[in-house]
C-alpha cells in the first residue's frame, strides 16, 4: 500500500554501484541507493558533526537510466528530483517500510566536487540500438555509441592548462589527452575539499 506520493529533491551521495537492465518491455532501468544525512560543522569546534542518515532506492528510467548508467558510480554526491514512494510491506518474519523515488531528474552535487558534462549527440536516441549495444570501458565511460566522446580537439587545452582536480573528469569524457605529460601527475585531494 503507497502511503506517499508526493515530488522531492534530496542531496546525498551514492551508497552502492548502480545497477542497470532493461525491462521485457524493453525500457531501460538504472536503480541505485542514496544516503542523505543531516550533519553539520560545529562553530565551536570546528568539527563535522554527523547526523542521522536516511536511504532511498531510487529507480530511473528511458534516457535518464541509460545517461545515469555511464555518469554515475558508488560514493558520487547527487541531487535527485522525483516522486517519492512510501510504502509499508511485509513478509513472512519482519514488517516495514520503504522509501523510493522514481527519478525525473540526477544530477552531481557541484558544491561538493566537479563535473564533466558530455551532451548527448542530436538525434540520437537512448533506446536507439546503437546505444543498447555501447560498449562501455572498464573506468565506466561508452567508448562507442552515441554517448561516446568526441575525438578531443587539437587546439584543446594542454594537460598542464586544466585544473588539477577536472583532470581526471576531462579525461575520463575524452576532452584532454591525459597520457600527455605522465610527469604532471594530478594532485592529491585532501577530506576538506568535499566538505
Amino acid at each position: 500500500m503507497t502511503l506517499i506520493h508526493d515530488t522531492v529533491t534530496i542531496a546525498g551521495n551514492i551508497g552502492n554501484d548502480p545497477t542497470f537492465r532493461t525491462m521485457p518491455s524493453g525500457v531501460p532501468v538504472l536503480n541505485f541507493r542514496v544516503g542523505s544525512s543531516s550533519g553539520y560543522r560545529d562553530r565551536r569546534t570546528g568539527e563535522w558533526v554527523e547526523g542521522q542518515t536516511s536511504w532511498y532506492a531510487v529507480s530511473a528510467f528511458r534516457d535518464l537510466a541509460e545517461h545515469g548508467r555511464a555518469s554515475l558510480r558508488c560514493g558520487d554526491p547527487v541531487i535527485i528530483t522525483g516522486t517519492l514512494k512510501v510504502k509499508e510491506w511485509e513478509n513472512d518474519v519482519r514488517k516495514g517500510v520503504s522509501v523510493d523515488i522514481v527519478a525525473d531528474a540526477i544530477g552531481h552535487d557541484l558544491n561538493r566536487g566537479t563535473s564533466a558534462f558530455v551532451r548527448r549527440p542530436k538525434g540520437s536516441t537512448a533506446s536507439a540500438p546503437a546505444a543498447a549495444t555501447a560498449d562501455v570501458s572498464s573506468a565506466g565511460t561508452f567508448s562507442a555509441g552515441p554517448f561516446a566522446p568526441a575525438a578531443p580537439a587539437d587546439d584543446g587545452p594542454a594537460l598542464d592548462e586544466v585544473p588539477a582536480d577536472m583532470r581526471d573528469a576531462w579525461g575520463r569524457h575524452g576532452l584532454i589527452d591525459t597520457t600527455a605529460g605522465e610527469e604532471a601527475a594530478e594532485e592529491p585531494l585532501d577530506e576538506t575539499t568535499f566538505a
